[in-house]
């Protein structure tokens, strides 16, 4: 009779090879993507209900420089300030320097080097902070990184920085010509004034 052929028996030792990874080592976990990172602390503005945390240095927002107060580098001990002045209003000048702050940080500036000063009403941060005493407000100052506002009065005790801002915002009538003096010996590197021309020149030819 026939021989009827046998059926091919496939044992499990007889699978294909196993894929592995070339040298035999095992494939690497793909790592998580970092998330975006979080955004930079604004600067101090307007006082809210609560105490704001300690300032903390912030980074220049990453957009391209506008034309404005340039940041020249640091000069030496002898240079003289160049000085800017930007027409404004004793009802605007705070605003004014605001938008000069604002274009400073976006063209280089480190929040550090820049003091702010007020010859009329205070600046809201500056109110803000010193109702909790004055200790607290001066340390701010002395940790020197960020922008510090203050009024002509404290001018004495505060530091040099590379840029003083003033915004001429009422007070007596000589506040601006008893500012300027001050915050021109404080300025490294720039002096910003804002407010009314005709009284800053005659206050920048008298007093300076």
């Amino acid at each position: 009779m026939p021989l009827i052929p046998e059926e091919p028996q496939i044992h499990e030792s007889a699978q294909g090879p196993r894929a592995t990874p070339a040298s035999g080592r095992t494939a690497p976990t793909p790592r998580p993507v970092p998330g975006p990172r979080p955004a930079a602390p604004s600067r101090p503005g307007r006082p809210g209900p609560v105490r704001p945390t300690p300032p903390v240095q912030r980074t220049p927002r990453d957009v391209a420089p506008t034309p404005g107060p340039s940041a020249p580098a640091t000069p030496s001990a002898s240079a003289t300030p160049q000085i800017q002045l930007i027409p404004a209003s004793a009802e605007g000048a705070l605003d004014a320097a605001e938008e000069a702050v604002d274009l400073l940080l976006e063209s280089g500036r480190a929040p550090g080097e820049v003091l702010v000063i007020t010859t009329g009403e205070l600046h809201p941060w500056a109110a803000h902070e010193l109702s909790f005493g004055e200790a607290s407000y001066w340390a701010q100052h002395d940790t020197g990184d960020d922008v510090f506002y203050a009024d002509v009065a404290a001018l004495e005790r505060a530091a040099v920085r590379p840029v003083v801002v003033v915004a001429v915002n009422g007070g007596s009538a000589t506040a601006g010509a008893t500012a300027l003096p001050s915050a021109h010996a404080r300025a490294g590197a720039l002096l910003i004034v804002c407010g009314d021309p005709q009284e800053i020149n005659s206050a920048l030819g008298t007093a300076i």
